[in-house]
């Protein structure tokens, strides 16, 4: 039977034919291939993938030493020296996947030429069986800890072997799609024949320690038929659990799961690959399990940029309405995981709500991770800032920036679906297309300054006069459903109608699962408009959402703003307060980042008195962008959610003795310097959502912080609270500390009237007798093990 499987891949792969399988999703996307973008929102967004990120990705690859994997792998180079992660190979796989899309869109020889150069590359270092991991390959006296001492052995904790084919496979894909060429397809099809030979029932049974592996076995199936590629994805989930780790979503069997675990890139990924395989086998369990998983996200765990996983620790989803802003992960790869995950939920049910979640993921939560020239990136995307947050132009752990460059270039693949003679609209975008529908060829054609913009025209050209039906989705926000489930809801209960006009003439529609539904004989040259209600709405967050109450967020359409810094006075946001029913105004600036609809209204900026609760309020213009542009001119302050009530808005510090004073200490980033003396009282030790210093990575050292005061005072008094992140971080309380004040020149110890304390979710207060200075120092000794921060430090 294998035998026979494999001459008909071969069969189909060279004669340039594709199977059909019999049971597939009943909603099939519009290939990329088909849907060429020329508005001036993605068009330019995806050239500058092509022209900067790419190749900037790519120098970054040949730079940091991941090309050379491959060259050693194959003995090209000597030595074995690699790169940090055993996962860097898969930043190659995922750049030429982007090259690929973006070569399809426009001609470029020159990457074309670099992108068979890899792939001969990569050939080389294939074993001859098909295996194709060059942290084993190349045999390194000092073998990586992650790889064990065999095949497979630590798959389903770090190896990563099974993850660098996941990416493998996809790219092939996409490149095969892309170019027609299969010279990166026939190494990833003899790397899955191998898959198939070692793992099984009464094989290697293991599973994937990072899932994506699952989605490019199901992508393989597709383009040759071979049903044991579809069987393998199967088995590696069925596989998984129950004896396994919540992280990587092993806890359970994956038909017994009904809610979002672990870390979110993964758990995102496995979604995926659940949904593709329901869709072929028909499991129905499968089914139940990611609808179920789909109703905790978007109830409970869902950012209102489209983010998910809002816990640092593991990268993952935390409980049901935890979600921290300034603390906030949301990963840019789990972004692009969430939206793969629900353009498969749409193919599977063909409902609207999976596009609006993967629309707001779309122009939010991802589009953030990426800096408006190409070459800067985020790897979490918080929703509020002090300065501590900035782009980078690379990370040693590159996941987020080869993933951003492999998805841009597919954006126009998410536009189009269809089921048979029913056309789905699904994102708002200029472009032209031809789509084969059973009864006909058709062109069709968007004009829209969208997202800026609600009104959408759609060109339709049949080949012929032909009757089908077009499903134009009507947002969710437009129907007053900020976001699909209970998170989120609109202050303003009333939207403004949809209007839609057929060649010149109102045109009353039915609405189905989100859709206006419109079933007519298409002729040539037909014409519908369409005005999405493009009014600034204020959104607020379930009252549960502990970290939002007193706070409202503004969307325009799908955008999500935020107020940063550059654009408001005195470059702080983070005092302001705008009362709810304060109106909005909205205005296109085309010299602001790149071009952008601005938001103003008015507000107030907030001060604290020395010691009373009552708060001094300057009224001030306040001025939002969409939150993707934001971190585009350095660091700065940011926030998402803006308060409407005092007590939980986060004014400017009183004048204290520590406000006054210079901060310094044997650390030298000014911003965990500043973050002890900005008057926050935190919620426990661990509590990350404000600013706080810590001493990580250093362990067991003697370290300091120092306050030099703008004059000589008499303090009898210190005030300190650790920063303690225990279990899970790398942070505990210190050893032990000792204040010294300045006298003549030296540092001389404080004489203490009560005990030092160490004591983690409270001020430590030290009473000493009564000094007169200029400075205080406090000497910190660090746990052996461990790092240690503060809060904040309070001098009296």
């Amino acid at each position: 039977m294998m035998k026979l499987n494999n001459i008909l891949t071969l069969l189909c792969l060279f004669s340039g034919t594709v199977y059909a399988q019999k049971k597939d999703y009943p909603i099939q996307p519009v290939a990329f291939t088909q849907v060429h973008v020329n508005d001036q929102f993605w068009a330019p967004k995806m050239e500058i993938n092509a022209k900067v990120t790419i190749p900037h990705t790519l120098q970054q690859c040949k730079m940091d030493g991941r090309i050379d994997n491959f060259l050693r792998a194959s003995k090209t180079i000597p030595g074995d020296k690699l790169t940090v992660f055993p996962f860097d190979d898969t930043d190659i796989y995922k750049v030429i996947e982007g090259a690929s899309y973006a070569i399809q869109m426009k001609a470029d020889p020159v990457m074309e030429k670099y992108v068979d150069t890899l792939i001969s590359i990569i050939g080389a270092a294939q074993e001859k069986d098909g295996y194709l991991y060059t942290f084993r390959t190349v045999n390194a006296a000092k073998p990586h800890e992650w790889i064990g001492s065999k095949r497979w052995e630590k798959e389903e904790e770090l190896s990563h072997e099974l993850y660098n084919s996941g990416h493998l496979f996809e790219s092939a894909a996409a490149h095969y799609q892309a170019t027609g060429k299969k010279t990166l397809l026939n190494i990833a099809l003899k790397n899955a024949d191998l898959l198939v030979r070692d793992f099984g029932y009464g094989k290697t049974e293991r599973y994937p320690g990072h899932q994506v592996v699952e989605i490019g076995l199901v992508r393989l199936y597709r383009i040759t038929g071979n049903e044991q590629y579809l069987n393998l994805a199967k088995f590696f989930l069925d596989e998984r659990g129950p004896k396994g780790n919540a992280y990587n979503q092993a806890q359970a069997k994956v038909v017994d799961q009904h809610e979002a675990v672990g870390h979110a890139v993964r758990a995102a990924y496995m979604y995926t690959g659940m949904a593709d395989v329901a869709a072929i086998t028909g499991d129905k369990r499968y089914l139940k399990a990611i609808d179920d998983i789909w109703e905790d996200v978007v109830n409970k765990k869902l950012y209102i940029t489209g983010g998910i996983g809002s816990m640092g620790e593991g990268e993952a989803f935390g409980e049901a309405y935890h979600l921290p802003n300034m603390s906030a992960y949301a990963e840019t790869c789990a972004a692009i995981a969430n939206i793969y995950w629900n353009s498969r939920m749409f193919q599977l049910h063909g409902d609207s709500k999976y596009i609006d979640v993967l629309e707001r993921t779309l122009y939010n939560g991802l589009l953030s991770g990426v800096s408006l020239s190409g070459d800067r990136f985020f790897y979490p995307n918080p929703l509020s800032s002090m300065h501590q947050h900035e782009r980078s132009g690379w990370f040693s752990c590159a996941c987020c920036i080869s993933n951003m460059t492999r998805f841009l270039p597919s954006v126009p693949g998410y536009v189009y679906a269809q089921n048979e003679n029913n056309l789905y609209v699904n994102l708002f975008m200029g472009n032209t297309s031809e789509i084969k529908l059973p009864v006909t060829q058709v062109k069709i054609a968007q004009v829209t300054a969208y997202p800026w913009d609600g009104k959408v025209a759609i060109k339709i050209d049949p080949e012929k006069n032909a009757a089908f039906t077009l499903h134009i989705r009507i947002p969710g926000w437009a129907r007053n459903e900020a976001v699909p489930g209970t998170l989120y809801s609109f202050m303003e209960t009333k939207p403004s109608p949809v209007m839609l006009t057929l060649n010149g003439k109102p045109f009353k529609y039915t609405v189905v699962k989100g859709y206006a539904v419109i079933d007519r004989t298409w002729k040539k040259g037909d014409q519908l408009v369409f005005a999405v209600p493009m009014e600034t709405r204020k959104v607020f967050a379930n009252e549960k959402v502990k970290d939002d109450k007193g706070r409202f967020a503004f969307q325009r359409g799908p955008v999500v703003y935020c107020l940063e810094g550059p654009d408001n006075k005195d470059s702080v946001v983070q005092d302001i307060i705008i009362a709810k029913n304060a109106e909005v105004t909205s205005h296109f600036n085309p010299d602001l980042l790149n071009g952008i609809e601005v938001l103003t209204v008015p507000g107030s900026g907030t001060h604290r008195k020395l010691n009373s609760n009552e708060l001094i309020k300057v009224d001030q213009k306040v001025t939002a962008i969409p939150y993707y542009a934001w971190a585009n001119r350095g660091a700065s302050e940011m926030t998402v959610w803006v308060p409407y009530e005092e007590s939980v808005s986060r004014p400017r510090p009183a004048a204290s003795i520590a406000s006054r004073s210079k901060v310094s200490g044997s650390l030298t980033h000014k911003q965990l310097l500043a973050a002890v003396k900005d008057q926050y009282e935190p919620a426990d030790a661990k509590d990350k959502s404000y600013p706080y210093l810590h001493w990580w990575p250093k362990k067991g050292s003697n370290e300091f912080l120092q306050y030099d005061f703008d004059q000589e005072y008499e303090v009898s008094a210190s005030k300190v609270y650790w920063f303690d992140d225990s279990p899970w971080g790398g942070c505990r309380i210190p050893d032990s500390y000792q204040l010294l004040y300045l006298s003549e020149g030296k540092w001389v110890p404080v004489e203490a009237v009560t005990g030092y304390l160490i004591e983690k979710d409270k001020f430590n207060v030290l009473r000493f007798k009564p000094v007169k200075t200029k400075a205080l120092r406090l000497e910190v000794r660090l746990p052996k093990d461990n790092s240690s921060g503060i809060h904040e430090w309070v001098i009296e």
